[in-house]
């Protein structure tokens, strides 16, 4: 059976690959691996203690920073804007 250590190095993988992507490419493996986090956050917690789910959860929040503030804005109502589309209008 795989370990959570061994599956969080698959995801940070498949992250990284998912980074080389075009844009266009990136949305569904993204979505994948933005959903699959929380899980994998939790059996890191569950196996190895509650201590590493804080560095496990902010490299998730740091990776996916622009997603979940997007998400998070949206849900509040508030407007918004893709990450580098202001310094263009300018």
């Amino acid at each position: 059976m795989i370990s959570p250590a061994a599956a969080a190095v698959f995801w940070a993988l498949a992250a990284t690959a998912t980074a080389l992507l075009p844009m266009r490419f990136q949305i569904v493996p993204g979505l994948a691996l933005l959903l699959s986090a929380p899980a994998l956050i939790f059996w890191i917690g569950y196996e190895y203690g509650w201590f590493w789910t804080i560095p496990a959860f902010l490299a998730f929040a740091s990776m996916f920073r622009n997603p979940l503030i997007y998400f998070w804005r949206k849900a509040r109502g508030l407007p918004v804007t893709r990450p580098g589309e202001a310094e263009r209008r300018q």
